[in-house]
């Protein structure tokens, strides 16, 4: 373990001094922890071995390693979900190689690490701990080695997919899509997070959606200061039963079987606070029972309300689909669904190829989609409903 400055030093000098791609990975304890930080990370470059890195315990200061890193090719396994930590800790890739994407645009059904490892490599890694609590300290010593796996063979993984995309004529392909991952701005927060707790679509009363909100923001309050994950603070069910029932006192909120634990007893306070304030909000300020909807409405909803889009979504469905069981892709990265959507829904006022090239463009699709998919997707916006 890498846990003090001098072990720090040694392992970037180390890495620095080693030649070809660095493989790196992180290990998290979301379900534990609110926050999304990095408690470990794992950095394999051949002639430098494995080393494994304690941000907690070097406060986040990883200086040495930024620089022995800084242009170097990494190599990681769906990389979106450890970018953002990496970032944090000022950890960026010069160039990147995910290999869960790669494994994706070559065609294989399933892609997990341990599957393309045994599937390609032969070798069968150790299950077990990736989702445990990683910021529990000391770590144990089988959790390390699971750790270090993770990083073992994803270099020789690399090679690997990187030959099977040049065999199948798609390299170029990937490597923009690895391109985009690295540029990728970190995602926006969300609008109204309080709406995605469980069961809040049985809710259609406003005043139980301002509980719900209150009981929600009063968790996510507690577990942002406590760092603790927001469902092991209170669990949705119980902010969905407090808001049906609306307690008058603590001793009713404490009489709901879900509030029995002591825990919740005791910040049984904290959430009666908030139920009271949501009681007593004007009307004015109560939540609409639907959030502002960004972009389209659901896709079963298109045939009542715009018959020409729906009609324009099922044939750009039906193209994409042919071109990418032709190209043994995954339709969603063949084009994204979202992106699909919302241009089948508002396609560009004048339909031609360079209109819907910009459009496609605009909405973030790479070079090499958009050569697949142009010519379909005008194809696509110019479909019109069947007359009755």
């Amino acid at each position: 373990m890498v846990a003090d400055p001098a072990a720090l030093r040694r392992a970037a000098d180390a890495l620095a001094g080693a030649k070809g791609p660095v493989a790196v990975d992180t290990e998290r304890a979301s379900g534990y922890r609110y926050s999304q930080r990095a408690y470990l990370v794992q950095l394999r470059r051949e002639g430098a071995g494995t080393w494994l890195v304690d941000p907690i315990a070097l406060g986040g200061r990883l200086d040495p390693l930024v620089q022995a890193l800084d242009g170097t090719e990494w190599v990681l396994h769906a990389a979106s979900q450890d970018l953002p930590c990496l970032a944090e800790l000022g950890l960026r890739p010069g160039v990147l190689f995910d290999t869960e994407l790669a494994g994706r645009l070559a065609g294989f059904e399933r892609v997990a690490l341990g599957t393309l490892v045994e599937r390609l490599l032969g070798y069968r890694l150790e299950k077990g701990h990736g989702a445990a609590d990683w910021s529990r300290r000391p770590l144990p010593a089988d959790w390390l080695t699971y750790a270090a796996l993770d990083v073992e063979l994803l270099v020789q993984l690399r090679d690997v997919l990187e030959a099977e995309l040049e065999r199948q004529g798609k390299l170029a392909w990937a490597l923009e899509e690895f391109e985009a991952v690295r540029m990728a701005p970190l995602p926006r927060p969300r609008t109204d997070p309080w709406r995605r707790t469980s069961g809040i679509h049985r809710v259609r009363n406003q005043r139980q959606l301002a509980l719900v909100r209150a009981l929600w923001e009063a968790r996510d309050a507690v577990a942002r200061e406590r760092d603790i994950a927001p469902g092991r603070v209170l669990p949705d069910s119980a902010l969905m039963e407090a808001a049906a029932r609306n307690p008058a006192s603590e001793p009713e909120l404490l009489a709901l079987p879900v509030f029995r634990g002591r825990a919740q007893r005791r910040m049984s306070g904290v959430w009666m606070n908030a139920l009271r304030k949501a009681a007593a909000l004007p009307k004015s300020e109560l939540p609409e029972p639907a959030g502002q909807h960004e972009g389209p409405p659901p896709p079963n909803r298109w045939a009542d309300k715009d018959p020409d889009a729906a009609a324009r979504l099922a044939a750009a469905r039906t193209a994409l689909t042919a071109i990418a069981e032709a190209n043994t892709l995954p339709v969603e990265n063949l084009l994204l669904p979202d992106l699909v959507r919302r241009t089948c829904w508002q396609p560009p006022a004048d339909v031609s190829p360079e209109s819907v090239a910009t459009a496609l463009r605009d909405g973030g699709a790479r070079s090499w989609q958009i050569e697949l998919t142009l010519e379909a997707m005008t194809k696509a916006l110019a479909a019109t409903a069947p007359q009755a």
